[in-house]
């Protein structure tokens, strides 16, 4: 774990070119790295294997966050919906000359696809998809729009007056499911199994959506995309068990018909580059019904990387220049990850944070 520090007064330092930067292969920054320590440690070992010098930084609200106390550099930034948020993240890039920019979860991708220009004009890449392609995929509805369109198994959508209009015709399913439209990590998501459980939670649940309920056994797809906007790999994870809307166990599943329709489901919505995260279900009668798109890297992808889909390896060959030799399915079938906590232990005053103004 790097120890050095940076003050708040480090202005000249930036202007002089960035810190700490001196024979080092590249700089990479994750925002709201949170609890991120698997995915952070996945990279350190990727550089390592490379033979790569690269620091590693993060940004965090609080010291309190684990993997922050695990990176090279650990910044603290206020909240994404700040108002300068995107400034206090130029700040970093230009002080640390960071090369890379990878976003951990939903809260700032917008932002940053919208800014995506900003930081490349200072030589920082970013791992985010453009904001269309956000949008598509943050919002639900416009989601089932796309799914839909182009051909997809996909639950059927709905607003709430809708369901509630089907079911007085004779219309509706039940159960069905109700979530946000604009919802993230399953907050606010509840299985409904009447007209009267469906009218309770959509006045309890921002935003509400209906969808249909999909029985069957539900999947997490990682998909791999270069910096030419090429998908080179897609991983298929069974769900075994999900905690807060995250998986804790999960089993590689080398299913080429969900690896197909994957490819071509991210191909078409044209996301990337980095990693994007698809969750599905496969029925009884072997349809394939993809629930959300979710353009970043998921809580499970771990699993993935340690099956062979080495994703940071090849994010950081492409970003010093290496061309990643990737076979589209050469990764390990069968490898279960059974997931637990961890600790990473400190004193309070080893606690490391060094605020960001913009």
């Amino acid at each position: 774990m790097g120890k050095s520090q940076v003050g708040e007064d480090a202005t000249a330092e930036a202007e002089a070119g960035g810190k700490g930067t001196a024979g080092c292969d590249g700089v990479v920054l994750f925002t709201c790295i949170g609890r991120r320590v698997s995915l952070l440690r996945c990279f350190q070992a990727a550089a390592g294997d490379l033979g790569l010098r690269v620091s590693f930084c993060g940004t965090d609200t609080s010291k309190l966050s684990p993997a922050l106390q695990v990176c090279d550099e650990a910044l603290l930034v206020g909240p994404t919906t700040q108002a300068d948020y995107v400034g206090q993240l130029l700040s970093i890039v230009r002080r640390y000359a960071v090369s890379l920019l990878v976003p951990t979860v939903d809260l700032d991708l917008r932002l940053l696809a919208e800014h995506r220009p900003r930081f490349e004009a200072l030589g920082c890449r970013v791992l985010v998809s453009n904001p269309e392609v956000i949008d598509v995929c943050q919002d639900k509805r416009r989601t089932f729009g796309f799914l839909k369109k182009n051909g997809f198994g996909s639950p059927t959508t709905m607003s709430v007056r809708a369901a509630l209009a089907a079911d007085l015709r004779g219309e509706l399913k039940w159960p069905c499911f109700l979530k946000r439209w604009d919802g993230y990590a399953g907050l606010d998501n509840a299985v409904v199994r009447d007209r009267r459980e469906l009218r309770f939670f959509a006045r309890r649940i921002p935003n509400a959506i209906c969808q249909e309920f999909i029985e069957g056994v539900e999947y997490t797809c990682d998909v791999y995309i270069d910096s030419g906007l090429c998908v080179r790999c897609v991983v298929p994870r069974r769900r075994l068990e999900v905690r807060s809307g995250e998986v804790s166990k999960s089993c590689v599943v080398k299913n080429p018909q969900i690896m197909d329709q994957a490819k071509r489901l991210v191909e078409l919505l044209g996301a990337g580059p980095g990693v994007v995260t698809l969750q599905l279900f496969v029925t009884e009668n072997g349809e394939i019904k993809f629930t959300e798109v979710n353009p970043r890297f998921g809580g499970g992808v771990p699993l993935s990387i340690r099956a062979g889909a080495d994703f940071p390896r090849w994010i950081l060959q492409e970003l010093t220049g290496r061309p990643p030799q990737i076979e589209f399915d050469g990764f390990t079938d069968g490898l279960v990850m059974l997931r637990y906590d961890a600790e990473v232990w400190l004193q309070d005053s080893e606690l490391r944070g060094t605020k960001i103004d913009a």
